[in-house]
Formats: structure tokens, sequence, C-alpha cells
């Protein structure tokens, strides 16, 4: 008689700290900072059409440049330039530059939803980000310690991004484009970067936790 047995478990792989950042700090600077960036500098030499151009055609120049390198453009960088395509043909329909600016706020207050509603469910929205930038193997993603993770930072990234698009709706219509990009660019980027570090510092715990106890219920 064959005895089956049990697949040995997968060792759990702890990310470093410092190679989760080398990994998504440049895919996040040149997708959703870099472009605001060169908005802004272009802002400031010219006007606002001139601006949106530049700024729709250094994100396009981005993809361009990979597909004559026959290199893997980042689905960040392709996610940017669809939604600046948006943004600058809405922005030139209506004729007003805070259109470009209104649509991320309402695209970031969808996210936070997003996180908040599904929360409690079986498979969150965070817990698919989290497979994107940290694949792990079926059986950790189900633990029941790793689901207690889950929501924790699907309430965490919910409030952040609510607060990022509360902010933003803020200083959109109350101040100027140029107060807004500037203080806009710096309170999200602390926001964020926070949220992300906690993010990581408590992926990192869990992992540890399971590693020390075992993936036992």
């Amino acid at each position: 008689m064959t005895v089956l047995m049990p697949a040995p478990t997968a060792p759990i792989a702890l990310p470093r700290l410092g190679a989760l950042l080398r990994h998504a700090a440049p895919r996040v600077f040149e997708s959703m900072m870099l472009p605001v960036l060169v908005f802004y500098v272009a802002l400031i030499f010219t006007n606002s059409h001139v601006a949106l151009a530049v700024a729709a055609l250094w994100v396009y120049g981005g993809v361009a440049w990979r597909l004559v390198r026959r290199s893997e453009a980042p689905g960040t960088l392709m996610l940017a330039a669809g939604t600046i395509t948006v943004r600058v043909v809405l922005t030139v329909a209506t004729g007003n530059p805070i259109v470009f600016f209104l649509q991320p706020c309402l695209g970031v207050f969808c996210v936070s939803m997003g996180f908040l509603l599904t929360a409690p469910l079986r498979r969150p929205l965070i817990r698919r980000v989290v497979a994107d930038l940290v694949p792990l193997p079926d059986h950790v993603t189900e633990h029941p310690r790793m689901r207690r993770f889950f929501v924790s930072q699907s309430v965490l990234w919910g409030c952040a991004q609510l607060l990022n698009a509360a902010l933003s709706l803020w200083l959109l219509l109350s101040q100027t484009l140029e107060t807004y990009l500037l203080v806009r660019t710096s309170a999200v980027a602390v926001l964020l970067g926070g949220a992300a570090l906690i993010s990581v510092l408590s992926l990192r715990h869990c992992l540890r936790g399971l590693e020390t106890q075992g993936l036992e219920g």
C-alpha cells in the first residue's frame, strides 16, 4: 500500500525592507510623482495648456523609450499613461485646468472606499496589492494571522487614502494651482510614505510570527 506523504511546507521568504523600497520607489516616483513635477515646472515657464501637453508627452515618452529598448513597461507606468490621457482630454474639453486634478481626487476617494468596503471579505482589495508587491504562497495568505493583517491594512490604507482625497480636494478648491501642487505633493508623500512604512513593518512582523509559530491555525 502506497502512503502519500504531505508535501513539505514551502519556507516563507521574508522581504527585506531595503529591497522592497528599492523595487517600489522608482516605479512610484516615475508614474505618480514625476508627471506632476514635470507639469509644475512647465507651468512656471509656460501656461496650463502647454504644461498639460508636456506632462502627457513625458509619460508617453517613458512608454516609448521602453518599447524602443524592447523592455516591458511597468504596469504603473501604463496606468499613468491611460490616466493622464483621460485627464488631458477632459481638461481641454472643459477649458478648466482644475479638472486635470479633480479626477485623481475622485479616483483616490473610490480607492479608499474599495479598501474599506472589502476589508471584511475573504479576498479584500489590499490582498491583491500585497500579492503584486510581495508574492506569497496560498498557504500563507490563507492563514488566519494573515487575514487579520489584511483587515488591519485595509483600514489603514482606506483611511490614508480618504484623508488624501479630502486634503487634495480642499487644497484644489481653496488654493491656487501652484500652492495645491506644492503642498499636496509634500503632504501626500509624507502621508502615504508613512502608511507604506507601517505596512512593510507590519508584514515583516506578521511573517516572522508565522515563521516562529508555524502555519497551524
